[in-house]
């Protein structure tokens, strides 16, 4: 079995750092908060990096990793609220999508949004996407 490579953390970590450049709070592999900040809250998680394509001559290595981006509004206006975020989050990956060249191409998917009722609280308006990042190493 190889050892995922060290770019793998590098390329979340700056992944993590564009998704901190939003105007909401950003956290990566945390716990969803019992509070939700007013401006919504963004979640990077690791996900999964698959197994390499191999490609022999010369000897490299393609990964395609698969990470979740989970993005929650709450509170009045939160269609509304939530839209404007899952915009900023797309806005934000286009922008350079190779993450200052550490990859070679960062694709999103489309949002998969859920409401989720809170017990004495306003509810949730979540969505759950994956990002797949490319990236070969030789």
């Amino acid at each position: 079995m190889r050892l995922i490579p060290t770019s793998r953390e590098t390329i979340l970590a700056a992944l993590h750092v564009r998704l901190s450049a939003l105007p909401t709070t950003a956290l990566r592999g945390e716990v969803l908060p019992e509070r939700v900040p007013a401006g919504g809250l963004v979640i990077l998680r690791d996900g999964e990096p698959g197994e390499p394509e191999v490609t022999l001559s010369p000897l490299a290595y393609h990964y395609q990793h698969r990470a979740e981006i989970e993005a929650v509004v709450q509170g009045a206006g939160r269609d509304a609220a939530f839209d404007t975020l899952c915009t900023s989050i797309g806005t934000a990956l286009a922008a350079d999508r190779t993450l200052g060249g550490l990859c070679d191409w960062v694709e999103a998917e489309a949002p998969r949004p859920v409401d989720m009722p809170v017990e004495g609280a306003a509810s949730l308006k979540a969505a759950f996407g994956g990002t797949t990042v490319h990236w070969t190493v030789v």
